[in-house]
């Protein structure tokens, strides 16, 4: 049974990456070659406007779901690191439940209305597409934050509340520019004297 969920979320986390990926940069480069058809050779393609909006919102909705598997959304830490641990935990339970509550309503909800969408046989007026093909974005990558956020709730229950890293800003930019080892080549280049 572990097996089966750690291949679902790799394959969840490979499908964010590649079409965020692919998403953010054919929009650019779409973007881009439409800009130069107008501007150099008075040429416009119709269809990049629309096509180039489908990709950022494709791209931006999978990499914000790509986001909850690394925990990289924002979030105000201010109450949780300065609380008990076993507060902080409940806390934290609590958030991540009104996450997991709030994206899971979004992704049934715009399943719900893709439905309609397909009812209705709506197309896309410049690529002439059915518009369930866009707007598909929102029940599936809605669904896919929910389950990396259901694994963070599965992972914050089982872990002991003594054992929860909380981990602030201010730590992660510590990490990041490994001022230790900065300061340790500044006391070693000036003799300690700083």
């Amino acid at each position: 049974m572990i097996k089966f969920f750690n291949l679902l979320s790799n394959t969840i986390g490979i499908i964010n990456r590649t079409i965020a990926m692919f998403g953010i940069t054919a929009g650019v480069i779409l973007a881009f070659a439409n800009v130069i058809a107008r501007y150099i050779f008075d040429y416009s393609l119709t269809w990049a406007s629309e096509l180039t909006i489908y990709l950022f919102l494709w791209g931006m909705f999978f990499g914000a779901a790509y986001c909850f598997r690394i925990d990289g959304h924002i979030s105000i830490g201010l109450l949780v690191e300065n609380v008990s641990k076993p507060f902080a935990k409940i806390l934290m339970l609590i958030t991540r439940l009104a996450t997991f509550t709030y994206l899971s309503v979004v992704a049934y909800y715009g399943y719900q209305y893709l439905l309609f969408v397909i009812e209705l046989d709506e197309m896309s007026i410049d690529l002439e597409i059915p518009m369930w093909i866009p707007y598909l974005v929102i029940p599936v990558s809605f669904a896919f934050g929910a389950y990396r956020v259901g694994e963070h709730i599965i992972k914050l229950i089982n872990t002991p509340a003594e054992e929860i890293v909380i981990r602030t800003e201010a730590d992660e930019l510590m990490e990041e520019a490994e001022v230790d080892r900065v300061v340790a080549e500044v006391n070693r280049k000036t003799g300690g004297m700083l």
